[in-house]
Formats: C-alpha cells, structure tokens, sequence
C-alpha cells in the first residue's frame, strides 16, 4: 500500500510540475487535444448539428475576445502597478469605477456557487469601464496608445461585438475578420 501512495503522490508532483509547461505550449504526456476533441463531441452530441457547428465556429471568436480583454486588463494592472505600486487601485482607478466592481466582487463572493477566479478586482470592472481607466490615467498610457479617442473607439467596438458573442448571438464570417483586424491593431500597437 505504502509503495501505491509513494507511486500516486509522484505522479501527482509530476502533474503539477508539468502544468506550466502545458501552459506554455509544450506537449507533455498523452496528447491533451485528442481527449479535448473527444470531449467537445461528446458534450455537444445531444444538439443539432447546425447548433452544434454554429457553437464550434463562434468559438474561435470567444478565445479572441477573451484573450484580447484579459490583455487589456493585465496591461493596465501593469502600468498602474509600475506608475502607483501595489496601492495602484485605489490610488488610479475613478471611484465609480471601484465602488462598482467592489460590490460586485462581494456579491460574488458572499453569493456564489461559482468558485472560479475572484480575486482582482479588474476582473470585475465592466469592459466598457477599461478605456475610462486608461483615460483617466492617460499619463501612462500615451507612450503606446495613439490617442484617447483611439483607444475609447476600439474598446467600444469591441464591446459591442463582446456583449453579441457573450449573449449566445451568431456573427457573421466577415465580422469575424474584422474582429481580428481589431485585435491585430491593438497587439501591433500596444507590443503584443
């Protein structure tokens, strides 16, 4: 029995050792996206086909739309940290701004089931509010951003396509390029 737990404990540690690497891109083990294929089909096997190939394409535009989201939010988290240290929210961020996103982070907390990530309180700034912060800490942000009707632009935009895509709402292949473009802009503008 001692030699089953030594057994199960390392390959637990392995797990865990493997992660950030996962993460990064490196294939360790079994081939992850085999099973993530399998497991897509068969969560999705009780709905139509059309559904189904609807959810599939639009997927793609909700791995773009939350990456280039979290990007903006760790962007300003790090040049607000970087300008105000670690007081940075309370010190950059509009009251209204933190008033909200602290009533919803403990809503959240007090009221929720759900145990995901709760723990900045960006995550809980409306998308919308994101170009406000950058404006309103513009001092910080002119070195990469082109102008504040630029960014206050692009976020909008954006947000407009979020809300559709965070609604179940179908858009169309030419909306998909453009959503790219967007993402493209912002990336070759920012460094990404």
């Amino acid at each position: 029995m001692d030699d089953l737990r030594q057994w199960l404990f390392r390959a637990m540690m392995f797990e865990a050792d493997c992660e950030p690497l996962r993460a990064a891109g490196i294939r360790i083990g079994a081939d992850q996206r085999e099973f993530e294929v399998s497991l897509m089909d068969e969560t999705l096997r009780p709905f139509s086909v059309s559904l189904r190939n609807d959810a599939l394409r639009m997927t793609r535009l909700y791995a773009l739309v939350y990456c280039f989201e979290n990007s903006v939010r760790q962007l300003i988290q790090e040049r607000l940290e970087e300008a105000s240290g670690s007081e940075w929210w309370e010190k950059c961020v509009p009251q209204k701004i933190r008033t909200q996103a602290e009533s919803r982070q403990k809503k959240d907390t007090e009221n929720s089931w759900l145990e995901g990530d709760k723990g900045s309180l960006l995550l809980y700034t409306e998308f919308g509010h994101l170009a406000d912060i950058v404006v309103a800490n513009w001092v910080h942000f002119q070195d990469l951003i082109p102008t504040q009707h630029w960014i206050k632009q692009r976020l909008e935009e954006m947000e407009q396509a979020r809300n559709f895509i965070a609604h179940n709402r179908r858009l169309l292949p030419g909306e998909f390029a453009r959503l790219e473009a967007y993402v493209g802009d912002w990336n070759r503008q920012v460094g990404v």
